[in-house]
C-alpha cells in the first residue's frame, strides 16, 4: 500500500501520480491533507522532519523529495521503459531529471513565488532568474529541435519530471508571448500534457494571460531614513519662447512605415489541414501506426493547399562515417527551423555498411519548395528533389513507408531515422 502525503495540484506530486499510471502502480491520496495543518502533526514530521511535502508512505518507510519518489515508484515494476533500456539511457535520463530542476524549475519557481509574497520581490533578482530561465529554456528548445522526447522515441521519467518542472511556468507566469521564443518547448511541452497518463493527473492546461502582480506586502521595501534637508528651491521657469513654425514646404506628410509584409505562405488560401493535428497525431500513435497514423494522414491531407516532396542526398558516395552523415541529416534539420510552421519531414539514413544513403520525403505549405526556404538552408541545393505524384500507387506507398519509418526500406536496414515536426 502506498499513500501520497501532498495537496491537490501540487506539481511535485504530480511526479509520482504520472509515473504510477505509466508503471502500473496503484497510489492512494492521504485523505483530507490540509498544508498548513497536517504537516505539522507529529505523525508528519516522523515521516518528513522537515514537514516538506510530498511524502510517500511505503510499506518499508516513508521516502521524501519529489525526484526521489518518483524514481521509486518508477522502479517498482521493471517491465517499463521509464528508465529507457540501457546504461546510456539511465545516464541520459538522470542527467534531464537534474537539468530540469537546476536550469528549470528553481528558476521559476524564484520567479513567481516572490511576486505572489513568498519571499523578498527584488527587480534586479528577477531580472537575473529571467535570464537564467531562457538560458536553460534556450538549451531545451535547441535539444528538442531534432528530438520528439528526451530520451530514445519514448517516454521516460525525464519527460514526467520535465513536464511537471514546466508545468507551474506554464499556468503561472510563462505566458504564450514569453514561450514563443521557445517553439520546440511549446510543442514538447503541449505534446506531454495532453498524453492520457499524464491528463489524468494534470487535468486540462490553460497558460497563464499575465505574469501575476508584486503582491501588495512584497511592493514596499523600507529605506533608510535620511537626514532631514533644506528643500531645495524650484528652478525658475523662463518665459517661453514664442513658438517659430516651419515655413510651409509644399511636401506632403512623409508616410508612414508600412507593416513588414507577411511569408507568402501566410497569402495563401486557407487549408482544410491543419498542420499541428497532423504532427500531434504522428507523435501520439504508439500502436498500429498504419491503421491510425498513415490512414489519419491522408484523412487530413489537402493536395491543394500541401505537397509532398522526396529528396534524396546528391553525393552520398561521400558518406562513408556514420556519425559524420547523421551529423550532417541531424544540421540540415537545424537549419530547416524557419520552416517549421509550414512542414513536416522524415530523413532515412539507410544502410549498415558505408556509404549510407540518405533520403527525405516532405510535407510543405503550397505547390512548391518555398523560396524563402532555398534562399536560407543551404543544404537544400546538396538534394535532389522530386515531386510526389500522390495518383501514382506506387509512389503514395514509398511515403507511407518514410512516415513509418519501414525497416528494411527499398529493401536496406536502417541506421537511423529523424523526424522534423
Amino acid at each position: 500500500m502506498l499513500i501520497l502525503h501532498a495537496g491537490e495540484g501540487n506539481k511535485n506530486a504530480a511526479k509520482a501520480l504520472i509515473a504510477a499510471e505509466y508503471a502500473g502502480v496503484k497510489i492512494s491520496r492521504a485523505p483530507n491533507f490540509e498544508m498548513g495543518v497536517t504537516n505539522k502533526t507529529p505523525e508528519f514530521l516522523k515521516m518528513n522532519p522537515i514537514g516538506k511535502i510530498p511524502v510517500l508512505e511505503t510499506p518499508d518507510g516513508p521516502v521524501f523529495e519529489s525526484n526521489a519518489i518518483a524514481r521509486y515508484v518508477a522502479r517498482l515494476k521493471g517491465d517499463n521503459s521509464l528508465f529507457g533500456f540501457s546504461l546510456i539511457d539511465y545516464g541520459h535520463v538522470e542527467q534531464w531529471i537534474d537539468f530540469s530542476f537546476s536550469e528549470i524549475d528553481i528558476n521559476i519557481s524564484r520567479w513567481y513565488l516572490p511576486r505572489i509574497g513568498y519571499g523578498v520581490y527584488l527587480p534586479p533578482a528577477e531580472e537575473a532568474t529571467i535570464a537564467g530561465l531562457k538560458r536553460g529554456l534556450g538549451a531545451l528548445n535547441t535539444y528538442l529541435a531534432t528530438n520528439t522526447y528526451l530520451v530514445g522515441h519514448f517516454i521516460t521519467l525525464a519527460d514526467i519530471v520535465m513536464t511537471c518542472n514546466l508545468y507551474l511556468g506554464f499556468i503561472r507566469c510563462m505566458t504564450k508571448d514569453f514561450t514563443k521564443e521557445f517553439p520546440h518547448v511549446e510543442r514538447y511541452f503541449w505534446t506531454m500534457v495532453n498524453q492520457p497518463n499524464v491528463k489524468k493527473i494534470l487535468g486540462e492546461v490553460k497558460q497563464a494571460d499575465a505574469v501575476p502582480p508584486v503582491a501588495q506586502t512584497n511592493k514596499k521595501v523600507s529605506q533608510p531614513k535620511e537626514q532631514k534637508q533644506k528643500p531645495k528651491e524650484a528652478p525658475k521657469k523662463e518665459p517661453a519662447k514664442p513658438k517659430v513654425e516651419d515655413p510651409p514646404t509644399g511636401e506632403e506628410e512623409e508616410e508612414a512605415p508600412k507593416p513588414k509584409p507577411k511569408n507568402s505562405l501566410d497569402l495563401l488560401p486557407p487549408s482544410k489541414m491543419i498542420l499541428d493535428e497532423w504532427k500531434r497525431l504522428y507523435s501520439n500513435t504508439k500502436t498500429n501506426f498504419r491503421e491510425v497514423a498513415i490512414k489519419g494522414f491522408w484523412d487530413m491531407y489537402d493536395p491543394e493547399g500541401y505537397s509532398l516532396w522526396f529528396c534524396e542526398y546528391k553525393y552520398n558516395e561521400e558518406n562513408t562515417v556514420s556519425y559524420v552523415t547523421l551529423n550532417k541529416v541531424t544540421g540540415f534539420l537545424q537549419r530547416m527551423d524557419l520552416a517549421r510552421k509550414y512542414a513536416f519531414g522524415k530523413m532515412l539514413i539507410i544502410g549498415q555498411e558505408p556509404p549510407f544513403k540518405v533520403k527525405g520525403l516532405w510535407l510543405l505549405r503550397g505547390q512548391e519548395i518555398p523560396q524563402f526556404v532555398i534562399d536560407e538552408c543551404y543544404d537544400m541545393e546538396l538534394y535532389d528533389w522530386t515531386k510526389v505524384d500522390i495518383s501514382d500507387e506506387v509512389q503514395k506507398e514509398r511515403v507511407n513507408a518514410m512516415i513509418e519509418d519501414q525497416e528494411p526500406f527499398e529493401g536496406e536496414p536502417l541506421l537511423d531515422a529523424k523526424c522534423f515536426k
